[in-house]
């Protein structure tokens, strides 16, 4: 009663009730003012942590989220973050930060050895030559300008068309284009839609492959030849459809000798020897095109180009065993990694090795070149129409396919912060689209509130 009535009169207060109502306040003030100032661990664990459980988008399925400030090695919050993920495309976190590596501005685009009047060739898995999507490749005009009879060789490459863990039936899809030693034209047929019966083919070496029939819809190609049928019906104009070809060594020559108007020939010789390189496009362009499309094609062939800048053969497994060991041998966990672009079910990643390979990357990239890579919020690539806001505030990778949905990059506060996080999803029967709305939904209250 005394205190009550002190608490609200405190002129009245005696010398007696200061000895103990003082140091009470002081402490109360001491503790306002620490809730006020920091930005606590366990405030934006409390948030993360209420929000999944209370969430009813979240139940019934395998999350993980793991966030961090950015440069330093505390966990601000944590769920599931020991727990391993299938990564999806988050897997291209990987092969970027494995490309940055051990490439410099330039992609090292074709090898050679002159030898006498032949010009012998190989690839190193770079993907640029002749791609419809990146920026004229040099290697064009060192082939067109010699004079030597030209003979390719694919003896140094090791893979497989398809990566482990690839579904078979997707070979039709645009997303799964072969691999191979040297593609050109991205491995692809591309068709352009016209009004009526036309389109076209590019290259135009395809033309003379179609095929009309009354059963397909579409267009779609062969399994194992490429012929491809279409609807002998009015093809939808605007069409933009990308085939992924059935690539060999063959046709590699075939179509290189069509374009640059001279023969190529194949030859299988190992080159053992120290070769001369040619560049073809700055390294940037095809990081950027990689992760803000999320093209599977440009991941794999990146990995190949890893194996190829140190000395490896074009083998994706062995490439991924030598970044591993000589770049992230320092991750919390280790990561179960079986292709460059993340088409395989086999991946596995926790969301406390993503945010540590991100913290990594952030020593490595300037913040301003990184941000330009990675698609921005509102504003490019794959979260273009996520996160709106004037100034973008998420810089992230997206990694998603059947029943699977992460999201992982970096993340800006109004508080100035910069955060690096992994937010993980899987085994969810929901539409995707709720899941992302749902993540979207907690990152900008993490953005708003820290």
């Amino acid at each position: 009663m005394l205190l009550r009535e002190n608490k609200h009169d405190p002129v009245e207060m005696s010398t007696h009730y200061d000895l103990y109502i003082m140091p009470i306040n002081f402490m109360r003030t001491l503790l306002l003012l620490a809730g006020v100032i920091s930005l606590s661990g366990c405030s934006v664990s409390h948030y993360l942590n209420r929000e999944i459980k209370n969430s009813q988008v979240l139940t019934q399925q395998h999350t993980g989220i793991a966030l961090q400030k950015v440069g330093e090695e505390k966990t601000l919050a944590a769920y599931n973050e020991k727990q391993y993920f299938n990564p999806a495309s988050n897997t291209k976190l990987f092969s970027f930060y494995a490309g940055i590596s051990a490439l410099g501005d330039s992609i090292p685009g074709l090898e050679y050895l002159e030898w006498g009047e032949l010009l012998l060739i190989r690839g190193t898995g770079d993907p640029s030559l002749l791609h419809p999507d990146l920026p004229h490749s040099r290697v064009y005009d060192f082939l067109k300008g010699r004079k030597e009879q030209i003979f390719y060789t694919p003896a140094h490459f090791e893979n497989k068309r398809f990566g482990p863990g690839w579904a078979w039936d997707d070979y039709n899809d645009y997303y799964q284009p072969e691999v191979s030693p040297m593609p050109v034209y991205g491995n692809i047929a591309r068709f352009s839609g016209q009004a009526s019966q036309r389109f076209t083919v590019s290259p135009k070496h395809w033309s003379q492959f179609l095929v009309k029939d009354t059963v397909t819809s579409g267009i779609v190609r062969d399994e194992f030849q490429n012929v491809f049928h279409h609807s002998q019906f009015v093809i939808p104009e605007g069409l933009n459809q990308d085939l992924p070809v059935r690539m060999s060594d063959q046709l590699l020559v075939e179509l290189l000798s069509d374009t640059l108007k001279k023969e190529i020939k194949t030859i299988q010789i190992p080159l053992n020897i120290e070769l001369q390189k040619v560049y073809s496009i700055p390294s940037d362009s095809l990081y950027t095109l990689m992760m803000q499309v999320s093209d599977n094609m440009l991941a794999e062939q990146l990995m190949l180009i890893y194996a190829s800048a140190n000395g490896l053969p074009l083998n994706t497994e062995k490439a991924i065993g030598h970044a591993i060991t000589q770049h992230l041998a320092d991750l919390p966990d280790k990561p179960i990694w079986k292709d460059g672009s993340g088409l395989s079910r086999y991946n596995l990643f926790t969301p406390r090795s993503i945010v540590a390979l991100l913290q990594k990357t952030y020593k490595k990239v300037p913040r301003e070149r990184l941000f330009k890579i990675f698609p921005a919020g509102g504003k490019s690539g794959t979260i273009k129409n996520s996160f709106k806001s004037e100034v973008p505030f998420v810089f992230a990778k997206t990694g998603s396919m059947s029943n699977t949905y992460n999201l992982s990059g970096y993340l800006l506060t109004k508080k100035g912060k910069t955060l690096v996080f992994s937010f993980m999803n899987n085994n969810f029967t929901r539409p995707t689209s709720e899941v992302r709305k749902e993540v979207e939904r907690i990152l900008t209250g993490i953005h708003d509130k820290f």
